[in-house]
């Protein structure tokens, strides 16, 4: 008997599945019988049946494209791509302060940021997209943030970034929806706290806002009607029924996933 997804034996590719959102995604997915492909550097070690590993730096155009074809070869398909592997590193404008200037923006971060979060989602979004044409069906599936949609103090780099992932997710439903692919972003809030958290990632952002590092977690109640941060399975929920054919007629658009939080 399928489940009410009916998204059974789906070939999924998801990008940075070992750890944080993606590895809660790829965990969900398999559990309402997709088969999954996780891209990442590190491999999770996962054992669960239907899933698998490549090993893949998402900024290099020709690792990509070997892994889209290698899934393609095995499978004989593709049915959906989630763009999830992604990269924060706080960093100023201008540190007035003038203590720490490895916290302002430099060509080092500014150029991984734009690889990761950018050329990662383009490369796979261009060789699946190849298939999903001759195929005449597929989903892309792009793991955007209320950052890019509010903006972020001191983390306007990676708000930029998936700021640009939406408008990627506009345009490239324009540009494919005549072949029957769905191309559709989500933009979650704060969420629930992950292994991607680390102190150096804790302290950047403390000190970009200037305040301590225990402050960073303050209470939500004003600024979230539901009164708490978002779980993962949220996150995952969402996306399940997005790779599913019961989404079908959504495209083109952002789903903000975040308590209803707004500035107001």
């Amino acid at each position: 008997m399928t489940n009410w997804l009916e998204i059974e034996s789906k070939v999924v590719i998801v990008t940075g599945g070992s750890s944080g959102i993606g590895n809660e995604i790829v965990i969900n997915l398999l559990e309402n019988g997709a088969i999954v492909y996780n891209a990442d550097l590190k491999d999770s070690n996962l054992n669960k049946k239907n899933y698998h590993f490549l090993q893949v730096d998402v900024t290099n155009r020709d690792i990509v494209q070997k892994a889209v074809n290698e899934v393609h070869n095995k499978e004989g398909k593709i049915d959906v791509l989630i763009n999830n592997a992604g990269i924060n590193l706080p960093r100023l404008l201008l540190d007035s302060a003038g203590s720490h200037p490895e916290y302002e923006i430099n060509d080092k971060d500014l150029n991984f940021m734009f690889d990761v979060n950018l050329k990662g989602p383009i490369w796979f979004s261009q060789a699946v997209t190849k298939y999903f044409i001759e195929q005449n069906a597929g989903k892309i599936i792009n793991i955007s943030s209320e950052a890019g949609q509010e903006g972020s103090e001191g983390q306007s780099l990676y708000s930029a970034t998936k700021a640009a992932l939406i408008g990627l997710t506009r345009s490239w439903a324009k540009e494919l929806g005549k072949y029957n692919i769905n191309v559709v972003a989500i933009a979650p809030g704060i969420i629930e706290e992950t292994g991607l958290r680390t102190k150096q990632y804790e302290e950047a952002l403390a000190y970009s806002r200037n305040i301590t590092v225990d402050q960073l977690n303050g209470d939500y109640s004003k600024s979230i009607p539901l009164r708490r941060v978002g779980k993962l399975k949220e996150i995952s929920d969402l996306v399940c029924y997005l790779s599913s054919n019961k989404s079908s007629y959504i495209t083109g658009t952002t789903i903000n996933i975040s308590g209803g939080k707004s500035r107001g």
